[in-house]
């Protein structure tokens, strides 16, 4: 910055000086490792701290030391809006239901597939709806079992404190608890379990794998009005304003079809159509409400987690 002599000297340090108090409101810190970008507090300077759960393909799984997945690159999109990068902590999904690690300020965001419930409304924020999801009912094919009624009296596993485990409990099943997707899917092929009730996209991504192709199949959908949403704690309308907008221009630039069609499979325009309205929790009758390389397809991320199990 050059300075000059007379008026036009005063008029520029003053100049200089505005500027300089406008790039401290762009991007700030407290002193305590916090920062203020764009007007979005995050816990950490120079990047956005998301809280997930791993593995979770096509969602969000970690492959070669990376952490990728479809949530993983529309929260990408958020963190090059606000000029940083995404960073991770694998945490227990039952935090997601509390906001424990929102409300500690270990994590600004939460992004795990995780369903908007009213529930779960009570302890965070939640962005606009991002996907539409089913549960699926995925059997060892020579089980004889082919629908959702078939199950009774059947040993069927869930994902702890999800929402495919509240939807086999609130319609009489007991069913044995893994922790993690991986294990669901080891538990059915161990036989420990003759079924699993867990989301769709998941179950489309382990039958991408030859192996689980050709001993599993799909037999019951379950239409149980879920959507997903990314979660803030409660009050963050900075950090939530700055997720819809990505989302918003993702979806109207047709990003977000690219990175649906990459991750989770061929692109169904009602998946991007949901709108805020539309978040609610399922219906009492169905109370169920659970950086990408280039290089790497979401067969290969999927094979990479199942493999690792």
């Amino acid at each position: 910055m050059n300075s000059v002599r007379g008026r036009r000297s005063r008029f520029l340090a003053a100049t200089t000086a505005t500027a300089g108090l406008l790039l401290v409101a762009g991007c700030s810190s407290d002193g305590g490792g916090s920062t203020t970008v764009k007007g979005v507090k995050l816990v950490k300077a120079g990047q956005i701290t998301t809280c997930t759960h791993l593995p979770y393909p096509p969602f969000q799984s970690e492959i070669d030391g990376k952490v990728q997945g479809f949530d993983v690159s529309l929260i990408d999109l958020v963190a090059k809006d606000l000029g940083v990068k995404q960073e991770f902590i694998d945490t227990p999904f039952e935090n997601f239901k509390t906001g424990a690690f929102l409300n500690s300020g270990e994590c600004d965001l939460a992004a795990a597939g995780m369903t908007i419930t009213d529930e779960r409304k009570k302890n965070v924020d939640f962005s606009d709806p991002y996907f539409d999801a089913t549960q699926a009912v995925l059997v060892d094919k020579k089980s004889g079992i082919t629908s959702f009624a078939d199950l009774k009296g059947k040993k069927v596993g869930t994902q702890a404190q999800t929402t495919g485990e509240d939807y086999a409990t609130s319609h009489g099943i007991d069913p044995v608890s893994f922790e993690s997707s991986d294990a669901v899917l080891n538990g059915l092929r161990t036989g420990q379990v003759q079924a699993v009730i867990i989301d769709y996209p998941v179950v489309q991504g382990w039958l991408k794998d030859k192996a689980n192709a050709d001993a599993f199949q799909v037999a019951d959908n379950i239409n149980t009005g879920e959507q997903y949403g990314f979660s803030v704690k409660k009050g963050n309308t900075a950090l939530l304003d700055a997720i819809n907008k990505a989302l918003t221009d993702a979806k109207a630039d047709g990003t977000y079809k690219t990175l649906y069609e990459k991750w989770i499979g061929p692109y169904d325009e009602a998946a991007s159509s949901a709108s805020p309205s539309a978040s609610a929790s399922p219906s009492p009758s169905d109370p169920a409400a659970s950086t990408p390389s280039d290089s790497t397809t979401p067969t290969d991320a999927v094979s990479a987690s199942v493999s690792a199990s």
